[in-house]
């Protein structure tokens, strides 16, 4: 039975300075670095996600462009391929990471599960490969990516544990209610 951690959106553009900065997303950076020189001989996998939007296109109404953002389903133009923005923060070091996963490449996407590899490879088939069967989640922000891909992993079977002191939201009202509803489904929270 093995081990992933799902590291979120640790991205220039949902750290503080950035086009949907959060409060606490490069503390989220720098905790995440910090528990990887702890813990990465604990995984099998670490899968790191970035929204990687097109530059050309509304990316399916994600972006909003002619009208103003509703920040709940539509946003400013965040992460947009190789720019600045889509980078991952400079406090993450990424060198213990296993796989690198896009996601949004022309359409809405919040959950890791809804990314691919470079080479093309889905999330499942990474978990299945390696007989993946519990997953950690940290990474930004707490009421939308890590939200969502928690209870991705949850509907795929896979025991879940939320690292609460590793993730950063966009509002504590929302970010608490996102974690009761991952405890809710199943997950566990741990601080």
């Amino acid at each position: 039975m093995g081990k992933a951690l799902f590291i979120v959106d640790v991205q220039n553009d949902f750290t503080e300075g950035g086009a949907l900065g959060v409060a606490g997303g490069a503390a989220v950076a720098e905790g995440v670095t910090a528990f990887l020189r702890e813990h990465a001989d604990d995984y099998a996998v670490i899968v790191a996600s970035r929204d990687w939007h097109d530059a050309d296109n509304d990316n399916g109404g994600h972006f909003a462009t002619d009208d103003e953002p509703d920040f709940v389903e539509s946003w400013p133009p965040h992460c947009v391929a190789g720019t600045p923005g889509a980078d991952y923060h400079a406090a993450f070091d990424t060198s213990r990471v296993t796989f690198h996963v896009l996601k949004g490449q022309g359409v809405p996407a919040y959950s890791l599960f809804e990314g691919r590899t470079e080479s093309g490879a889905t999330v499942h088939e990474i978990l299945d490969e390696r007989g993946i069967h519990t997953i950690d989640v940290a990474g930004i922000a707490t009421d939308y990516c890590v939200r969502a891909s928690a209870l991705d992993a949850l509907a795929h079977g896979q025991h879940v544990r939320v690292l609460t002191s590793l993730v950063a939201g966009v509002a504590e009202a929302s970010s608490q209610a996102a974690l009761a509803e991952l405890a809710h489904a199943g997950a566990e929270l741990v601080d």
